[in-house]
């Protein structure tokens, strides 16, 4: 266990001697079912708020998920504590009213945490597809930058620094209509890079202008779809 970690769990532990300290001594250990479960549901609400880190999902917007999901958390504990607290200073001798109330607060946090859960995965899901997306663009680009210059040719080299000016100026979006088209282009570049390491000018010459008409297909049909 690093230092860093050791410190949270430390932070994290504060709460809970602090509030047993305070619980056991004041109070003792002799309670009507009311305070146990007052009791049991504030030690629940402060666990999830340990727990919700683990609950974000990693993407570039980790940062503001977890935000989000730990405000979630703390305003349910801080709820739960406030009316558990309320509950165990009354010590009420029937258990009903503390129970029905911890219920209805953690269903409330339960339904508002799993809604966000799960807008925070579709927007994870759209943020790796856009990466993906760019990722895409970038390396087709990348790879034909590489090839610029490599040929005796003038004509076959202007060819290629024309379908390199395509890629890099194409939209970075995609669809599920051009995901052939763009298989089809890398397989096309990874020919064009055969052709440029053998000093194939006619076929090089070929290949960028095949590959230039699939790149201004693709980014056709990607701009219908848009």
């Amino acid at each position: 266990m690093n230092k860093k970690l050791f410190l949270w769990v430390v932070l994290e532990l504060v709460f809970l001697v602090v509030f047993n300290t305070v619980f056991f001594i004041v109070g003792g250990t002799s309670h009507p079912a009311s305070v146990w479960i007052s009791y049991l549901f504030i030690h629940l609400a402060y666990l999830m708020v340990v727990m919700t880190p683990f609950l974000t999902r990693k993407s570039t917007s980790a940062s503001v998920f977890g935000i989000s999901l730990h405000s979630i958390s703390s305003a349910y504990f801080l709820t739960a504590f406030v009316v558990g607290v309320v509950m165990i200073l009354l010590r009420l001798e029937s258990y009903k009213p503390a129970l029905l109330i911890q219920i209805v607060l953690a269903g409330i946090y339960a339904i508002i945490l799993i809604s966000h859960l799960i807008a925070n995965e579709t927007t994870a899901d759209n943020e790796e597809r856009r990466e993906e997306e760019i990722a895409y663009i970038k390396e087709a680009a990348s790879r034909v930058k590489i090839l610029k210059d490599k040929l005796p040719s003038k004509k076959a080299n202007r060819e290629i620094e024309k379908l390199y000016d395509l890629l890099h100026s194409s939209p970075s979006k995609s669809s599920p209509s051009v995901q052939t088209l763009e298989m089809d282009i890398i397989s096309k570049i990874a020919e064009l890079e055969a052709a440029v390491s053998s000093q194939d000018e006619d076929r090089a010459k070929a290949l960028s202008l095949d590959a230039y008409s699939l790149v201004e297909l693709r980014n056709r049909k990607v701009k219908r779809s848009s």
